[in-house]
């Protein structure tokens, strides 16, 4: 499996903090994640009682799947360390913070995997910065190859 991963993320967010969490995942969707059929629209994490969950991660069906396949938008259970949640809460009390998700992957074990991260959302004028930055750079890779 290639790893899935949200590019839109570091155009609307500047990260601050990144922490690798496990996934509570049925076996239908990991199936459909092997196979490279995830979608981070509009996916975001909430902090609820103490747990960390993530929403709106679109995983597609599973195309061999019976009459007991998943729902493709359903809550998704992350899992990190008591120490990881305190001080991803008490980042998130403070204004402006918000947890996205970058990527997925399969690690060694063949666990799915997800990267999440601390961020702060952009205003318009760092986006464009972003913008000048990144052609920037595709200019001076396109010099460098002639």
């Amino acid at each position: 499996m290639k790893e899935i991963s949200n590019r839109s993320a570091t155009f609307h967010f500047s990260i601050e903090q990144k922490f690798t969490a496990g996934m509570v995942l049925l076996g239908t969707e990991i199936k459909s994640l092997r196979q490279g059929k995830a979608n981070f629209n509009d996916s975001f994490c909430v902090l609820h009682q103490g747990e960390l969950w993530i929403r709106s991660l679109h995983i597609a069906e599973y195309n061999y799947g019976t009459a007991n396949n998943h729902n493709p938008v359903r809550e998704r259970k992350l899992l990190l360390t008591k120490r990881e949640l305190h001080k991803i809460s008490t980042k998130t009390k403070e204004k402006g913070y918000t947890i996205i998700p970058l990527k997925i992957f399969m690690s060694e074990n063949g666990y799915a995997k997800i990267d999440i991260a601390l961020a702060k959302g952009k205003k318009t004028h760092d986006k464009r910065d972003s913008i000048k930055e990144k052609d920037a750079q595709r200019d001076l890779k396109r010099t460098l190859k002639l």
